[in-house]
């Protein structure tokens, strides 16, 4: 399947579904995200909160009108690099079934650049510890493993 015609919106409450899909369509999301529909409320509350907030973008990445992929992109003010913003890019996800064929290289490529269009310096993005081919794939993408990151669950 090729990437020349892959698409990219701001996804829609409609498209809930199929992001959900995504997340449950990989092994880390099995067993912390539930795509039975009706979906549970709690992903119209997050979708409520993540599109009414101007510095949040929840994107879907379509090929032939079907979902295939999404990604969460964050704009971060901040002091340092002279009061530079910050693109964080979170949650990608390809189907499971495309991996390997550019998605996810074409949707970093598409993300980078809405960074760069919000005006953005940095660009950053987090990848589970035990992801290893993901920690391949971002670094031949150009991204360097700068920091060392730390969760709490609450």
């Amino acid at each position: 399947m090729s990437v020349t015609n892959l698409q990219f919106r701001d996804a829609t409450e409609a498209d809930l579904p199929a992001i959900v899909a995504l997340l449950v369509d990989d092994i880390r999301g099995r067993g912390r995200d539930d795509a039975s529909l009706p979906l549970d409320p709690v992903y119209g509350d997050a979708f409520a909160a993540i599109d009414a907030d101007p510095n949040q973008r929840l994107i879907v990445a379509l090929k032939d009108g079907e979902t295939v992929g999404t990604l969460q992109l964050s704009f971060l003010p901040g002091l340092g690099h002279r009061g530079a913003w910050r693109g964080q890019i979170e949650a990608v996800r390809v189907a499971s079934r495309l991996r390997g064929g550019g998605f996810g290289s074409q949707m970093i490529a598409w993300a980078i650049e809405a960074c760069r269009e919000r005006g953005c310096k940095l660009v950053q993005l987090t990848s589970d510890a035990g992801r290893l081919d993901a920690h391949r794939f971002y670094t031949r993408l150009g991204f360097a493993q700068s920091h060392l990151g730390f969760k709490r669950v609450l």
